[in-house]
């Protein structure tokens, strides 16, 4: 298969990917009995995903990157404190009497950034090398972050294996992302030219695999508790509509250009939701996994929306009748 071909396969499923996710939960759902027995090799999956990703990383644009690192303290600052504890405050008022529940939707706004917001920072002209930066740094420091924030915030309540989530954020991201980066780099990214297309598309297919046998695993769940799950996703879709708000609202603050703007919005808005998936399902009682499985049915959509009401262009005519491009309440 040519590489044009490939391009063409990976933009079709680029624009299906608000319901590829969806999709992938219900077909979990129905076939549980069938592929959960696959769990095992979720892990796997997942690396190579991350590793695929990671191509498009390399040092030149994190040391660039690095020189001016005010926007990427105020995304760690919101994405690791500000939004854990939002989480935190939500899951008490809501689900208080609840622990898993909590847990989950403490987990969901632990995880590290969802390498998925390239993508969409990349659609909507952002600042690509802001977004790889935040992705890297986010991801390397992930398996001390998030078992640190779960512990301060969760405490007792719930068993936690540690030391497991730790080794598994480890092989499931940053070694993976380590070596992409490094491969991409050392080749001069011609691994990224010549393997990028063929990887991607196969990435994309694999994340639905990943989230169709995650659902697979929970699936009782889903049915014991289907009238309280409408509730479950409510509140998650609340906390993640505020992380987008949470990441625009910091670059007006600062009066940040456009590109840095879209960074920011996806980068807080959206999470590393299928390696979350992983960890509840390996490293906690099943029911912690509900609020992130059902947060998987909505962010790409979340994230299609933001998109268009705050990046699209909007066409005005001119003083002379001519069509123009205007981009809608940008810092600046």
């Amino acid at each position: 298969m040519n590489r044009q071909m490939l391009n063409k396969i990976n933009k079709r499923l680029e624009a299906w990917m608000p319901f590829i996710t969806p999709a992938s939960v219900a077909a979990g759902l129905i076939l549980s009995k069938r592929i959960a027995g696959f769990d095992d090799w979720v892990p796997w999956m997942f690396a190579f995903i991350t590793f695929a990703g990671s191509l498009n990383l390399n040092f030149k644009d994190l040391k660039q990157t690095i020189r001016h690192p005010l926007p990427i303290l105020i995304f760690m600052l919101l994405l690791h404190a500000v939004m854990p504890l939002f989480a935190w405050g939500t899951g008490h008022l809501f689900f208080s009497g609840d622990p898993m529940i909590l847990t989950g939707l403490v987990l969901l706004f632990c995880i590290p950034t969802g390498v998925i917001s390239l993508m969409w920072v990349t659609i909507y002209n952002g600042n690509a090398a802001l977004t790889l930066t935040m992705i890297l740094l986010d991801t390397l420091l992930s398996p001390l972050l998030v078992p640190l924030t779960l512990s301060a915030l969760i405490g007792a309540k719930v068993e936690m294996d540690i030391y497991g989530m730790m080794s598994g954020l480890f092989w499931m991201v940053v070694l993976p992302s380590l070596a992409g980066m490094i491969l991409n780099q050392w080749s001069r990214g011609a691994l990224k030219r010549n393997w990028g297309p063929r990887f991607a598309p196969v990435s994309k297919l694999l994340l639905g695999a990943v989230v169709a046998i995650n659902s697979a695993v929970i699936a009782p769940y889903f049915t014991e508790f289907s009238f309280r799950l409408i509730w479950i996703g409510a509140v998650c879709m609340f906390v993640v509509i505020t992380g987008y708000l949470a990441g625009y609202a910091a670059a007006r603050m600062f009066r940040w250009d456009r590109e840095t703007a879209i960074a920011m919005t996806f980068n807080c808005g959206m999470r590393n939701i299928s390696a979350g998936a992983v960890l509840a399902i390996q490293y906690f009682p099943a029911p912690v996994a509900l609020p992130i499985m059902v947060a998987m049915l909505f962010q790409q959509m979340t994230a299609s929306t933001f998109a268009h009401i705050l990046f699209r262009e909007r066409k005005t005519i001119g003083a002379k009748g001519m069509e123009t491009s205007k981009q809608p309440g940008l810092p600046g």
